[in-house]
């Protein structure tokens, strides 16, 4: 009998590793993607993530820049991807939105402390990628709606100043 529960907890520990891997390595191969993509690290029991669901600034994104993959990642809630909280605010009917999860627990040494190769230390966590790059990271509290509106349209920019003066040395 304990060999069986041991076979068997060995079973769900590597279950658990695939399940992270897998939604880690989703959501790298959508920021290599050419197109902008929009990580977001929440948690339905975190009360600043759900003030950004409340105020409909998430859904109003999401509709307002259909170019744009916007990937909702549950993290610290032991592997539930939240999608019943996000379908009441209207996110789950999204074409541009997937949902994933990791499936580490809230606290202790099972929690993750980095993702997709960044550091996690705060939920909500929010991060903007072109192309592989990384151009902004909002890793502390809640975001601004038209802040995070103008960081995808810099986005999208040439970030160039050909053509403008130089500053004298």
């Amino acid at each position: 009998m304990r060999i069986l529960s041991f076979a068997i907890l060995a079973v769900l520990v590597a279950a658990g590793s695939v399940l992270a891997e897998s939604a880690d390595q989703q959501v790298r191969d959508a920021i290599n993607a050419p197109d902008l993509t929009v990580v977001h690290l929440w948690a339905p029991w975190c009360s600043n993530c759900q003030a950004e669901l409340k105020n409909g600034g998430w859904l109003k994104m999401a509709k307002e820049n259909p170019k744009t993959k916007f990937i909702f990642v549950s993290v610290w809630n032991s592997g539930n991807d939240g999608r019943s909280m996000l379908e009441k605010f209207g996110l789950t009917n999204q074409p541009n939105v997937t949902i994933a999860a990791d499936p580490g627990p809230r606290s202790g040494e099972g929690k993750i402390k980095q993702f997709a190769g960044l550091p996690v230390s705060w939920i909500p966590t929010t991060w903007v990628y072109k192309g592989g790059d990384l151009r902004y990271a909002l890793n502390y509290g809640e975001v601004r709606f038209p802040v995070l509106h103008q960081l995808l349209e810099d986005s999208e920019s040439e970030w160039s100043h050909k053509g403008e003066p130089k500053l004298e040395e």
